[in-house]
């Protein structure tokens, strides 16, 4: 497959995008550091250019067949402000398909009705702004008819992937805690590969 990703050089993003690259695939990153694009994901195909710029979007998902998103928030509004721009490119291209990262905070709340998690007392966070860019991104989805979906990790230390991952659609399973980079890598590989969870938000942990 082509795959364009963006937040390749990430935590997550690097991981899956060399996983992606060892299984065959073909990767084209939008990357803002070509020098720690290099170091990290050294075999992709790096466009230079910001997620924020609508020519440089379009040249990253030329011929493409997937999209995927590891971008971060990064207490920015860089993600809210990539999507749109990100959908609108993925219809003028005929892609349909975009997996992303986001967070476990905008799953849905397990105890308190019409609730996200991160806005429920489930939540252990003060500081809502990365949870919200997250939610933006779930409502502007949720107005496509693109076969998406969001991976929502909850606490997310670096780490190889260790297996075991539980997982639930639009909830994070009872008692999860952790999952690390290289699982959510794994993970999301694996959606995006074999197609899963359309329109889902898909809670995963140990």
């Amino acid at each position: 497959m082509n795959i364009t990703i963006f937040g390749a050089t990430g935590r997550v993003g690097s991981k899956l995008t060399n996983l992606l690259l060892e299984q065959g695939h073909h990767v084209r990153a939008l990357v803002r550091n070509q020098e720690k694009a290099v170091e990290v994901i050294p075999h992709a195909e790096l466009i230079i250019g910001d997620v924020r710029n609508e020519g440089d979007v379009q040249k990253a998902i030329r011929s493409s067949d997937a999209v995927v998103s590891a971008l971060g928030t990064d207490r920015t509004t860089t993600l809210s402000e990539a999507i749109p721009i990100i959908i609108r490119q993925m219809m003028q291209a005929g892609i349909n398909r975009i997996v992303t990262i986001g967070t476990a905070g905008i799953l849905d709340s397990r105890y308190e009705a019409d609730k996200y998690r991160f806005q429920s007392s489930e939540s252990k966070r003060t500081k809502t702004f990365a949870a919200e860019e997250h939610l933006s991104v779930y409502q502007t989805l949720q107005n496509t008819n693109f076969d998406w979906t969001i991976i929502c990790p909850t606490y997310l230390p670096d780490g190889d992937a260790e297996g075991s991952v539980r997982f639930e659609e639009n909830l994070l399973p009872i008692d999860g805690k952790k999952v690390t980079t290289g699982d959510t890598a794994v993970f999301t590989y694996e959606t995006l590969l074999n197609n899963s969870f359309s329109q889902k938000r898909v809670g995963i942990c140990y």
